[in-house]
């Protein structure tokens, strides 16, 4: 199979170019900042893709960069259709679209539409006035009194916790949020909110020469209209987790259906939608249905989100889990879509989680470090779906050092739980709570990019001031380090997706089958080519631990057939034992692929 040309156009068999490819997520306030301010920009990310075409990314996604007084990381956006100052300019924009094309790159953008930023021109009018033409375009309550005393419409919990919903004094009513006071929802229960995101927030981009668009909190849309109170599941609190209000409500899959008929259908636009709190593939499946005309391809955060708490309350009180559990989830989620014309991706790292070889793997010495990254990275390229990569991830850029105070946690997010946490007077909760940050928080992945061992790690300039503190380790961990060594965790991540292209069939196509679930150490599956064109199998075989381990009788016997020959492994040639006559030590953190024909 490696010598079909594949296109990024028109993919490989007829199937759309997304699907095989490999789209990496740039946090551009964090990449490269190429004017000495700290704050990563447009041209920072210009001066870069060149990395990013010799790394073999497809698509670059880029996290919001529009207008926005950045209460949340500019997913409080004030402007639609300008570029917030730091980041640079639309003629930026324009120069990136132009570059990544003429590479044969394409470049989609954040779609924030459940919400905006408090600041913006619509929220602006629909709290002038209760007759204001705008004023449905938001959620607006009255207060309920009880015995006097104003309350808010509901008692449910925030996202950064603390209540959903805002009392503005101007129009005596409450506006709903289910993030920040500072990120009002949209209303999508009526027409023109919707027409005007069609037009101010895709069409404006789409016509600009915007590939497609990651879309955010895809399934918040439609909320369920009667506003009722959730049950009470935390009796400290009065507040409630409640995202049945508001998660796959009654008309979700309307607006969907309608936002992929008039505007990403005609573009032939990707999508990617983010779908938290759906844990059930019967639920995704006619999200991601060819036939439903809805989305190309969502998130579910089943794998990546392990280790947390409840979404909402104990988010950050670390839950551990064994190896099985990864497994079983990861066969679930890799498995959901076969049978079906439903498709599905393949991701471990993005903006809104901890880096993975600090969580999956193993960070105690450099050289497990090593191991473990690559072995990550061989589990996440031969999964089936498109394959999304989140910058550093490539280099295996780690968790911020556990010796970082809470003032280097920027996020809202964090601050908003350790606040909690620290109002409640339970020192015990303070403690887990802090604890639950250094393993878990969302700003692990957004500390500064680390390119070389200069000030700054090349981020930005010495002397300048970046806006989150950089790595106290970017001398040994950097691109610069890893870009001329073969043995690195940079090469192996370049061969590795060069290989998944090689054999897309198997890793991109393929389909998944678990091997041993019960085992703590070995994580094994066979991928065979779902058109059964080939006979070809590939065996993947992780040890995902710190010790040696041997093969079980499952595993040598999901290679039957002809003898298997070894495709990859993370050690190199020092991996290449035979399975003839015996079961092969796996070293700890090693991974391999063996191939072979039934």
């Amino acid at each position: 199979m490696g010598s079909i040309t594949w296109d990024r156009n028109t993919g490989w068999a007829g199937e759309p170019y997304w699907k095989e490819a490999t789209f990496y997520q740039v946090y551009p306030a964090s990449f490269k900042d190429s004017n000495g301010d700290g704050w990563g920009d447009l041209p920072g990310l210009i001066s870069e893709i060149d990395y990013l075409e010799e790394l073999g990314v497809d698509v670059i996604w880029v996290s919001p960069i529009f207008e926005s007084p950045q209460k949340d990381m500019g997913y409080d956006v004030s402007d639609y259709q300008k570029i917030y100052e730091p980041y640079g300019s639309l003629e930026n924009v324009d120069t990136l679209l132009r570059e990544a094309h003429r590479r044969g790159m394409k470049v989609i953008l954040d779609l924030v539409v459940n919400h905006t930023s408090q600041e913006h021109e619509w929220f602006r009018e629909s709290r002038s006035s209760k007759t204001n033409p705008k004023r449905d375009w938001y959620i607006w309550k009255p207060a309920r009194y009880i015995d006097g005393v104003r309350h808010p419409p509901t008692n449910w919990r925030s996202y950064f916790a603390g209540p959903t919903w805002t009392w503005d004094e101007h129009t005596q009513e409450y506006y709903l949020h289910l993030y920040a006071p500072d990120q009002p929802d949209l209303n999508w229960e009526n027409e023109d909110c919707r027409r005007a995101i069609y037009d101010n927030t895709m069409r404006f981009w789409l016509d600009r020469g915007v590939d497609g668009f990651r879309i955010d909190t895809v399934n918040k849309y439609s909320k369920r209209q009667d506003f009722i109170d959730a049950p009470v599941t935390d009796a400290n609190s009065p507040h409630q987790s409640a995202p049945e209000m508001w998660c796959n409500g009654p008309r979700i899959h309307e607006f969907i259906r309608e936002m992929n008929d008039e505007v990403l259908g005609p573009y032939r636009a990707v999508s990617v939608g983010e779908l938290s709190n759906t844990p059930n593939p019967e639920q995704v499946i006619p999200y991601v249905s060819a036939a439903a005309r809805e989305l190309d391809m969502v998130f579910e955060f089943s794998v990546i989100r392990l280790g947390t708490g409840n979404i909402l309350g104990p988010k950050y009180i670390y839950q551990p889990f064994p190896l099985s559990r990864l497994k079983t989830l990861t066969e679930k989620w890799q498995s959901f879509v076969e049978g079906t014309d439903a498709w599905t991706t393949a991701f471990i790292e993005n903006h809104d989680n901890a880096r993975a070889v600090s969580r999956f793997g193993d960070t105690s010495t450099p050289e497990m470090w090593v191991r473990s990254a690559k072995t990550i990275a061989l589990w996440q390229v031969t999964l089936t779906g498109t394959l999304f990569i989140y910058q550093g991830q490539e280099i295996g850029m780690t968790n911020m050092p556990s010796s970082w105070g809470i003032e280097e946690y920027k996020d809202v997010e964090s601050s908003g739980f350790y606040a909690e946490a620290v109002a409640s007077g339970d020192e015990e909760r303070v403690r887990k709570t802090l604890h639950g940050l250094s393993l878990l928080a969302r700003d692990h992945s957004r500390i500064p990019f680390q390119w070389d061992d200069s000030p700054n790690a090349g981020f930005t300039a010495a002397g300048a001031t970046p806006w989150m503190r950089v790595h106290d380790d970017y001398r040994s961990l950097n691109v610069a380090r890893q870009r001329g060594d073969p043995a690195s965790i940079l090469s192996f991540y370049k061969s590795a997706l060069r290989l998944r292209k090689q054999h897309r069939e198997l890793f991109v196509f393929g389909t998944f089958k678990l091997v041993d679930p019960e085992d703590e150490s070995i994580f094994a599956y066979v991928k065979r080519d779902a058109r059964g064109g080939s006979g070809k199998k590939a065996v993947v075989v992780l040890n995902m631990s710190g010790e040696e381990g041997r093969l079980g009788p499952d595993v040598t016997a999901a290679m039957d057939g002809d003898e298997p020959r070894l495709l990859v492994s993370t050690r190199g040639k020092e991996g290449d034992a035979k399975i003839k006559g015996g079961k092969p030590v796996m070293s700890a953190w090693e991974g391999r692929v063996y191939v072979n024909y039934e």
